[in-house]
């Protein structure tokens, strides 16, 4: 069971970083036409990463802070990532100051509840 709980999670993680990656790039960039596509991907990326949410613990109660911790540092190290293959690929105007608040929104919006001191 332990084994699925992490895989659980790392989906999540993965769900949610592409959610928040294309949230930023949205900020980034002027197309009408890209930002409707970005769009798209973040509902369907949010989606997903809710039912995993629910798979790993059910939305009204906590998950242990072991696992709230691990989820926030590793999601802000794989968006910053993700931001910086982007940039390797030519994007421009890509702010990282808004990974640690897009992170942050995106957990409370799937109910991850985060006590003040992990972040």
């Amino acid at each position: 069971m332990d084994q699925n709980r992490n895989k659980l999670i790392n989906l999540l993680i993965g769900n949610l970083s592409n959610a928040i990656v294309h949230r930023i790039l949205v900020k980034a960039i002027d197309d009408e036409l890209i930002i409707s596509r970005y769009g798209k991907e973040i509902r369907n990326s949010i989606d997903l990463a809710n039912r995993y949410r629910e798979k790993i613990n059910p939305n009204n109660r906590q998950l242990p802070d072991k696992d709230i911790d691990y989820i926030l540092k590793s999601l802000q190290l794989k968006v910053k990532a993700k931001l910086e293959k982007r940039i390797s690929d030519g994007y421009e105007g890509i702010n990282f100051s808004l990974v640690e608040p897009f992170v942050v929104d995106a957990l409370k919006e799937l109910k991850v509840l985060i006590k003040p001191e992990l972040i």
